[in-house]
């Protein structure tokens, strides 16, 4: 076997070992927070020793901070691609909501993770939160102002627009995460909540047609 080749499956190894690490906190922290977790927990949950976890993370912080750029990552990307439609406002809206759904479907614990920690005792990872939301705010921002609608804007109204689409997602993913965790679907709920975000983002829309007229 040559050497490329046994470097290359150690590499494999240990990126299988830093996922299960991922993958066994995220699991424990269905039930806990970030400050409350133990690394032993974690590596018991893998199965290594607690030595081998210092191979991949600093800390319990550092984990955490990877865990919430894996959250929130294809996040960002469907968001930008519904934004960057030539849909009319309506569409677009049910769009962005339909995204939304189907991500606190498709990954509960990222979401639950990341409504939990973005007020959470790590600092790292608090700051690691507003500091994807930021950067999403800005890709937002950058989609926002290439629609027809945002001609004559300043980049700090826009940017200002971006920050109330983002923080409107971060809510409606919270708040479907509630209707959904423990136990049954409250289906009924679950379109209640759907419902209200239309609307919010309907209610944000009208507001962005008005603005110039409203501070000109």
């Amino acid at each position: 076997m040559s050497h490329s080749h046994t470097a290359g499956a150690r590499q494999a190894q240990k990126e299988r070992t830093r996922q299960a690490l991922l993958d066994a906190a995220l699991g424990l922290l269905a039930e806990q927070s970030l400050s409350s977790l133990g690394l032993r927990e974690v590596t018991r949950a893998v199965g290594v020793a607690p030595t081998a976890f210092y191979r991949h993370f600093r800390d319990l912080g550092e984990l955490g901070v990877a865990l919430v750029k894996e959250s929130l990552a294809s996040l960002h990307a469907t968001v930008r691609a519904v934004l960057a439609e030539q849909a009319g406002a309506e569409e677009r809206i049910d769009h962005t909501v339909a995204v939304v759904e189907r991500y606190v479907r498709e990954h509960p614990a990222h979401v639950r993770f990341v409504a939990r920690e973005r007020h959470g005792g790590v600092r790292a990872v608090r700051q690691a939160i507003a500091d994807e939301l930021d950067r999403f705010a800005t890709e937002v921002a950058a989609a926002l102002k290439s629609q027809p609608v945002s001609e004559g804007w300043s980049d700090e109204d826009v940017r200002m627009l971006a920050e109330l689409y983002v923080d409107r997602l971060v809510m409606t993913a919270s708040a479907f995460l509630d209707v959904s965790d423990g136990g049954d679907l409250d289906t009924e709920r679950w379109h209640a909540v759907a419902r209200t975000a239309r609307r919010q983002l309907h209610l944000i829309s009208v507001g962005r047609q008005h603005w110039r007229d409203a501070v000109s």
